[in-house]
């Protein structure tokens, strides 16, 4: 029996209870995520009911506590995101998936139907009925602040632009944009196309769907597989032309540069395109400099050391590839500044802004390259907020469910309150989803990309040189 075919045979209940139990039987992040995340505490208080009481969680109750884990990336542990996927995926197996979660999940849909007319949802949004109406059938919650949809989404705009072409110059970059950035915040992923283009990097749009995390989270895993199978063959299709990969989402870039690819290295292609024995599992040394691989016996480890069965069914060499060769936008310009082939002046922007790096960056581990990009610009004030396990809170769509909103709120507003005690001017980060959530918690106080400040800071040159 294959891993996926064995994952197949559990419910989404014995799933949950063996992460409850390996979490219980280590208890370091009872302390570690007590702050900072609302699966862990909650599964805590169950174990202790469990122990006082002598009684098993119900199976509501472990429902819920898998939906309390947002795939942030914080927890330690790998193998239990894999648990708590692959008991979404048994659920929905199990029950099917409500309305309302298919049509929060499925950014992309939602998107192309908001951008076709609107004026229509814009309208429709500022009338409370009508909005509270809407809200209920997607069962987004009451308080719960929607954007507004713009005239003209991103893909729209790089097709009349030209950007769905191949350059024919080199260096060029395969731009993988995100749902967020496309159809609620085009002026994002305008932004980057602006920054790279003065930098002389040639600009190429290939086709692109949601990246998958808005379903995975859902465990939606057909539609997921669908979306995935597409981006990596499209992705990978531009890197073989001389494209190199880039994406300015956070969330999009953790999803295939971390989540895609864990486990892939025990597959039985790639143990066989490394040249591993008949008991051996190799494993390659991910230790800077190094390099070559770690052997281990298949005897002893094959049982444990095996492909994420929720990404089994695709091809685990294209996924490392991609992997591998895909960059966040902010890194591929640090890289460009390390090389000297980017504009290491900037024109002048004054004001006093706070940075906060979101949880998918952070667990790209690729260091702070936005804050190092903004430094370059003269009379900007740049500071951190922020620690390593600190969370807006948001999770993407499910920061607008009705059962999450209000966990959501309670777990961003200790963020928040550092940023309201240091008064920024503004706001400055990567991810658009703490972007909604900080409109949310702070109207007050306006939230940019960092892309958007260095546009702004390029503008302010070419406009003093013309």
């Amino acid at each position: 029996m294959n891993q996926e075919a064995d994952q197949e045979q559990k419910s989404s209940s014995t799933l949950i209870r063996q992460v409850v139990e390996a979490c219980a039987d280590c208890d370091t992040c009872r302390f570690l995520m007590d702050e900072s995340c609302l699966f862990f505490p909650e599964l805590y208080r169950l174990y202790d009911r469990e122990k006082q009481a002598g009684l098993p969680a119900a199976e509501k109750d472990l429902h819920r506590l898998a939906d309390m884990c947002t795939l942030c990336g914080l927890c330690p542990c790998s193998d239990i995101r894999a648990g708590i996927i692959g008991a979404k995926i048994a659920r929905v197996r199990e029950k099917g998936l409500p309305l309302s979660a298919r049509l929060l999940s499925d950014v992309e849909t939602a998107g192309r139907w908001g951008c076709r007319f609107p004026g229509f949802f814009n309208t429709l949004f500022r009338v409370p009925g009508a909005a509270q109406t809407v809200k209920r059938m997607a069962g987004i919650a009451r308080d719960r602040k929607l954007p507004g949809i713009p005239k003209e989404n991103f893909f729209s705009w790089a097709a009349r632009k030209g950007l769905n072409r191949n350059p024919g110059r080199q260096p060029k970059i395969a731009y993988f944009a995100g749902c967020t950035a496309a159809y609620l915040f085009p002026e994002v992923a305008r932004a980057a196309v602006a920054v790279l283009e003065h930098n002389d990097i040639g600009v190429y749009v290939p086709p692109q769907r949601c990246c998958g995390m808005p379903t995975l989270l859902e465990g939606e895993k057909k539609r997921t597989d669908r979306r995935v199978k597409k981006n990596l063959k499209s992705l990978l299709d531009a890197a073989a032309l001389g494209c190199d990969p880039v994406c300015s989402c956070p969330t999009c870039g953790f999803f295939m540069k971390v989540l895609l690819k864990e486990g892939a290295v025990y597959s039985d292609a790639y143990q066989k395109a490394v040249n591993a024995g008949t008991d051996e599992i190799r494993i390659p040394d991910s230790r800077p400099g190094k390099g070559g691989y770690t052997s281990l016996q298949k005897s002893m480890y094959g049982k444990i050391l095996k492909d994420n069965p929720y990404f089994s069914g695709i091809d685990p060499l294209a996924r490392i590839k991609l992997s591998e060769k895909i960059s966040d936008t902010g890194q591929y310009m640090e890289s460009l500044h390390q090389q000297g082939r980017l504009d290491p002046n900037p024109g002048r922007i004054s004001g006093r802004m706070m940075y906060f790096a979101p949880c998918h960056q952070r667990e790209q581990n690729i260091g702070s390259p936005y804050e190092n990009l903004l430094a370059l610009i003269p009379g900007l004030e740049l500071s951190r907020v922020g620690g390593a396990m600190d969370c807006c809170g948001m999770g993407g769509s499910l920061g607008f469910k009705e059962g999450f909103h209000e966990k959501s709120i309670r777990l961003g507003r200790r963020l928040a309150e550092k940023i309201r005690a240091a008064a920024p001017e503004a706001i400055v980060t990567d991810c658009l989803s703490c972007r909604l959530q900080f409109r949310h918690l702070m109207p007050e106080i306006p939230v940019f990309h960092p892309l958007e400040i260095l546009k702004k800071a390029y503008d302010k040159k070419e406009a003093k040189n013309d």
